[in-house]
């Protein structure tokens, strides 16, 4: 009779054993390695790495609060086992300050941290950190080699590994920084990551045009991908892209002494400083991610000295502004022919909501007319091209915002909550507004 061969199968991950195991080695589970038959039906789904749906471990307990609220909203509610995140942004903008202060708490939470100084001398890093007040007992290195990294991953499991920067790294003899080298550093980095339940944070510069550097394929291997941008003097952390969690997110900061400090309350930040009583200024009740936000649109309409005017538009997509102007054009015969407009979300943030199209149609017919919009107004909207206002999402999160915030005449389309004052079209917007 033939001998009957145990394997030893993690119900986690798939990883085998040859021996019974309380920890897997590979996915640091406990008590998921299982003993199975060899050359049964589950050993040949295991060989190959295939689970069913079913059999896959719950995940939900692997997320870890990174200590900063602002970063918990953008992440989707902290650190994921294994995620791999990239972190962009302009030279200066605050980068690793902001990791440095994320490792402190990771270590005072009892997380085995590890940063990774490919840029700077490990006591360029110390006088840094000690300014921040970071922990002593974070760990350092100054090793560059993808595949020692890797190795010490698999080896030790930190929960935390921060890289500064993904273009000191390199894989293989060549030039750091490389689209070849950075490619590849990464896909190393990746996988280890992957394998010991790490989660790692890649540091990545940007190009001349704002693009993250390093060849597009990076930001499709790693699972998150952030931008630290600034506005209005305040540093915000977007979720470009989010695989456990919303994209689009954001968090503020404002860079100080000691760092980077959340900002309790952005509305009251970003209209701090937003001018009483002049036309073209409208504040509009945005939604970034799942943030409900006021911002203030403007707008400048003058005579243009060129036979075709121009159209400036910073902060909103351009093409939406010229639909937006179109519509004023041929719906409420709004005279923009021969004038110059300038568009501008003020303090430099970069606004997707499309909700923003009905305060860009009342900042630029205020500016036109020489009409500002009355204090304590804000509205919200998308502008059709027959000129009908049509419903944006989250519209009771705005108005609450917008309540908050001192604005209690909130000037939006239908589903506004009762305390709104709900528009069909722009005529509508016009009438309630200005009145008449």
């Amino acid at each position: 009779m033939a001998k009957t061969i145990t394997v030893y199968v993690c119900s986690a991950c798939g990883s085998q054993s040859p021996a019974p195991l309380g920890r897997c080695p590979r996915c640091g589970g406990w008590g998921t390695i299982e003993a199975q038959p060899a050359g049964g039906e589950a050993a040949l789904r295991a060989a190959a790495g295939v689970q069913q749906l079913g059999e896959i471990g719950d995940t939900a307990l692997l997320r870890r609060p990174t200590g900063v609220d602002e970063v918990d909203r953008v992440l989707g509610g902290g650190w994921v086992a294994g995620a791999v995140l990239l972190l962009a942004g302009e030279p200066g903008i605050g980068k690793s300050t902001l990791l440095l202060q994320l490792a402190h708490r990771s270590v005072m939470a009892g997380w085995a941290t590890l940063y990774v100084a490919g840029e700077e001398s490990l006591a360029q890093v110390k006088l840094r950190a000690e300014r921040l007040a970071v922990s002593p007992e974070l760990s350092l290195t100054r090793e560059t080699d993808a595949r020692t990294l890797a190795e010490h991953l698999r080896q030790e499991r930190p929960s935390l590994v921060i890289v500064d920067s993904i273009q000191t790294i390199i894989a293989d003899q060549g030039v750091p920084g490389s689209l070849t080298q950075v490619r590849d550093a990464t896909a190393i980095l990746t996988q280890a990551a992957k394998e010991s339940g790490s989660t790692l944070v890649l540091i990545g510069h940007i190009t001349k045009q704002g693009m993250i550097a390093g060849p597009k394929v990076i930001e499709h291997m790693v699972d998150t991908t952030l931008a630290l941008e600034t506005a209005s003097g305040f540093r915000v952390l977007r979720a470009m892209k989010n695989r456990f969690g919303p994209a689009g997110e954001v968090g503020v900061f404002e860079i100080t002494g000691m760092g980077m400090t959340a900002i309790a309350n952005p509305s009251e930040a970003f209209l701090a400083e937003r001018p009483k009583g002049v036309p073209g200024s409208v504040v509009v009740a945005a939604l970034e991610g799942q943030r409900p936000l006021l911002l203030e649109v403007q707008a400048l309409a003058a005579k243009s000295p060129y036979a075709a005017p121009r159209r400036i538009v910073q902060g909103l997509d351009a093409r939406r502004v010229d639909v937006v102007l179109a519509v004023l054009e041929r719906r409420l015969e709004l005279p923009l022919a021969g004038l110059d407009v300038y568009v501008n979300v003020a303090g430099g943030l970069r606004l997707t909501d499309p909700g923003a199209d009905l305060a860009v149609a009342l900042a630029v017919y205020s500016a036109v007319t020489n009409r500002p919009v009355p204090e304590g107004t804000a509205v919200v909207g998308e502008v059709g091209l027959a000129g009908e206002i049509r419903s944006v999402t989250q519209l009771a999160r705005r108005a609450a915002e917008a309540q908050r915030a001192n604005y209690p005449r909130l000037i939006g389309p239908r589903g506004a909550p009762d305390s709104a004052l709900v528009i069909t079209s722009l005529a509508d917007a016009l009438r309630v507004t200005w009145g008449g």
